[in-house]
């Protein structure tokens, strides 16, 4: 049976000097439908933030445009100036009622989203700032000049990136030190093994978004509903978890819920240890097929 705490042993030193437990909790559920808006119970989203951190859980990730600007208020009303609690955000992309996300890199724009998030974060610093999207009208090496800048100012800590390439890692990584990359990856969605390999090369965390997404894949549900029934009350999705957890040493899954239970079914899967046979079974998944 799988433990509901986040395993304390577990750790990832974020920018060499910031240790945070690898199973964090991502912030985009806790607004409104499509990701836009306030969302219906306020205080059960902030209900859902808290128990994540009663749980062991000590690393947060949201975005300027979760809401936009919703997920990062109730994070900051609920989490205050924790310092037991590091809080990740990204900025650079816009958003619209019909839900799309566009991205902007335009430096200017960026310094302004920094503002905006210190505000409703409620801290004088940011933990992890992060380009969320490199965006093709803009200059790449521009827009992460405007995070060395933030950096610089004392408005952030670390610099991490989000949805890039091996070039534009090693591009930015020129410009200033880089904590994360945070690119979509899960057992069933291996397109970004590249990044993930030269994040392991330097010692960057590799933040996998969508980690469940391929979980309902019938190749994939297959695997992991045998892999689950292996594992007395685990769970597909918990096995998706550990799998992410047991791939790579730098990963630090981040999935986000706006339900109690699932957080706290998906907090469990950090103790879930996998065997040989378990991993051999996931790595054999080839999402290509």
């Amino acid at each position: 049976m799988v433990t509901e705490h986040v395993d304390p042993d577990d750790t990832f030193d974020l920018g060499g000097d910031l240790t945070v437990n690898r199973l964090g909790f991502g912030g985009m559920r806790v607004t409104g439908e499509d990701i836009v808006g306030r969302p219906a119970d306020e205080r059960a989203a902030k209900s859902v933030i808290r128990r994540a951190v009663d749980l062991g859980v000590d690393f947060v990730d949201t975005a300027d445009s979760y809401g936009p600007g919703v997920s990062e208020r109730l994070i900051g009303e609920e989490l205050g100036a924790d310092d037991d609690v590091v809080v990740a955000s990204k900025a650079g992309l816009l958003r619209n009622r019909e839900g799309d996300w566009i991205p902007h890199g335009d430096p200017d724009f960026l310094r302004n989203q920094v503002l905006c998030s210190l505000d409703r974060l409620g801290t004088d610093s940011i933990d992890l700032y992060q380009y969320h999207r490199p965006d093709p009208d803009a200059d790449f090496e521009a827009s992460v000049h405007a995070f060395a800048e933030m950096k610089d100012a004392g408005q952030i800590d670390r610099v991490g990136l989000s949805n890039v390439s091996v070039e534009q890692l090693e591009t930015a990584r020129e410009i200033v030190e880089i904590a994360t990359v945070q690119n979509r990856y899960d057992v069933g969605n291996r397109d970004e093994e590249d990044v993930l390999r030269a994040c392991e090369s330097h010692g960057v965390g590799f933040i996998p978004w969508g980690p469940m997404y391929a979980v309902e894949e019938d190749e994939v549900a297959e695997v992991l509903e045998a892999v689950a029934a292996d594992h007395d009350g685990a769970t597909p999705r918990q096995v998706a978890l550990a799998w992410l957890l047991e791939h790579s040493d730098v990963t630090l899954p981040i999935p986000g819920t706006s339900s109690v239970g699932h957080l706290e079914s998906n907090v469990a899967a950090s103790r879930l240890e996998l065997t040989d046979d378990d991993v051999a079974r996931l790595d054999g998944i080839d999402p290509r097929e």
